[in-house]
């Protein structure tokens, strides 16, 4: 099967999604299956199910189910935190990537991940302050030694990022929840003299990076980007060899409390949101305590930042490290800021592994205290690409430039399942698995439609059933596969 030429159009036949959730049930009041059908939409590796409509399925009467039966158990009744919102990362080597393009495949791709009906409906965005890996160039606002920011201009974003955010919004309807995130300060700020490596931001350049942030929110906005919110560091503790500066919990902590948070408030942007950490799982307990048991810091804050890459062993990923934190700081918000398959290699498009670390991960995070899910670059070019220091990786979609199509990996309909029909303001729910090879998260919408994910990660079909309050409906999940059932 050739993803790329029967991806996008499987999905343009899918019907709209659900919407919005209303109030959380009661405990009390029992969520009713009476006259309420399931519809099932697939993704599932050796078929040419992509987000297809493959099933209808009615509920009887199953008081307890049997032992040796395989079943999904939901309660919506027991409600945890608000979704947010699903999106990814419009980076320079996206948007470059995007105006190679045909104006047709153009279209497409703005149409496939941004619109609500026709696609898998993105609402949230990420970019990039200065450059970043994913940039054909190395730049900065301001010139040299520019204390003041009086230089400060945006003219490098015109070009390319601010027009494709602009094309990105119109296809979301208008609107599209984006933040920003810096790399690295200007190389002279930093006691390296240098933007990549590391280093760390000089205690007499504190004022002037604070305002830095303001003074791109607010040309942004002149540009007609309105921006949503921003971290304060991508990975604070990564030296690489890009762009990279380093902060201690205290540090970051301190220049928030005393430098960026007074200084967004005076510039008149206290409504804009502030992420802290924006790092991996594996320290983001020890983060979160050092950042939110300091009242003064904790009062900037809407919530932490994390990515996936901590794994690189092999090992399990330290999703449980996401619940510690949710267990101690319910009122803080959760949020995944930036992951990717890494190690590029264009022989692998096809590889189902791609959309299946997407699909464990967003499931086992959202069951942790997640809201709400940032992909990497949404689209890359058939290299990986472009990125100035030759750190290459995929995207759910790369655009071959010189052919002008467009490659849709399976990660693309993963998290498709998610986005597609879980809508801002809706709660989590309680969905329960009684055999590990299904993972499985669900969510009740403000309309009251629930929505459940069921992924197999197995090589066997696997036969189960979704039993909501005494009654069930018999489904199948096929070898490698993610559904989404709505009711």
């Amino acid at each position: 099967m050739n993803i790329k030429q029967t991806g996008y159009s499987l999905l343009c036949v899918l019907l709209a999604a659900c919407a919005g959730e209303k109030k959380a049930d009661s405990p009390a009041a029992a969520f009713s299956t009476d006259g309420k059908k399931v519809i099932v939409y697939t993704t599932a590796d050796s078929s040419n199910l992509r987000l297809s409509a493959t099933d209808t399925l009615e509920f009887t009467e199953k008081k307890q189910p049997f032992e040796n039966e395989i079943t999904i158990f939901v309660d919506p009744g027991k409600t945890f935190q608000t979704y947010f919102g699903i999106g990814a990362a419009l980076t320079d080597a996206s948007a470059e990537t995007f105006y190679k393009l045909p104006k047709d495949k153009q279209q497409e791709f703005m149409t496939a991940y941004f619109s609500a009906d026709k696609g898998i409906g993105y609402t949230v965005g990420r970019t990039n302050i200065n450059s970043c890996d994913f940039s054909s160039d190395m730049y900065t606002y301001i010139k040299d030694g520019d204390k003041e920011l009086t230089s400060f201009n945006i003219e490098h974003d015109r070009k390319y990022k601010i027009p494709f955010i602009k094309e990105a919004m119109t296809a979301a309807g208008g609107k599209l929840n984006l933040f920003a995130s810096p790399w690295s300060p200007p190389a002279w700020m930093k006691d390296n003299n240098d933007m990549l490596h590391g280093g760390k931001l000089k205690s007499e350049f504190h004022d002037s990076w604070a305002m830095y942030y303001t003074k791109f929110i607010k040309e942004y906005e002149k540009a007609g980007v309105p921006v949503w919110g921003i971290s304060i560091q991508n990975e604070p503790m990564a030296t690489q060899k890009w762009e990279s500066c380093l902060y201690t919990g205290e540090e970051e902590r301190d220049f928030l409390k005393e430098h960026l948070g007074p200084t967004m408030v005076k510039e008149g942007l206290k409504d804009k949101k502030i992420i802290v950490w924006d790092h991996n799982r594996d320290m983001i307990y020890q983060r979160a305590q050092t950042y939110f048991d300091d009242p003064e810091a904790a009062k900037y804050i809407w919530g932490i930042g994390f990515h996936w890459y901590e794994d690189w062993s092999g090992g399990t990923p330290m999703y449980d490290n996401l619940r510690r934190v949710h267990e101690a700081y319910p009122d803080k918000n959760i949020f995944f800021t930036e992951g990717c398959a890494e190690s590029f290699d264009s022989t692998r498009y096809n590889a189902w592994v791609l959309g299946e670390e997407y699909g464990r991960s967003m499931i086992n995070d959202f069951n942790n205290g997640m809201v709400g899910f940032t992909d990497w670059n949404i689209l890359l070019d058939e290299k990986g690409g472009p990125n100035h220091v030759q750190n290459f990786c995929f995207a759910p979609v790369h655009g071959d430039t010189r052919t002008g199509q467009l490659i849709y990996t399976n990660a693309y309909y993963y998290i498709g399942h998610f986005s597609k029909f879980i809508k801002a303001g809706a709660k989590r729910i309680i969905s329960s698995s009684s055999r590990s090879q299904l993972l499985t998260t669900a969510f009740k919408n403000e309309d009251g439609k629930v929505v459940v994910i069921v992924m197999n990660q197995g090589n066997i079909k696997t036969p189960y059933n979704l039993w909501i309050n005494g009654k069930a409906a018999a489904c199948t999940a096929l070898p490698h596969s993610i559904s989404t059932l709505i009711l």
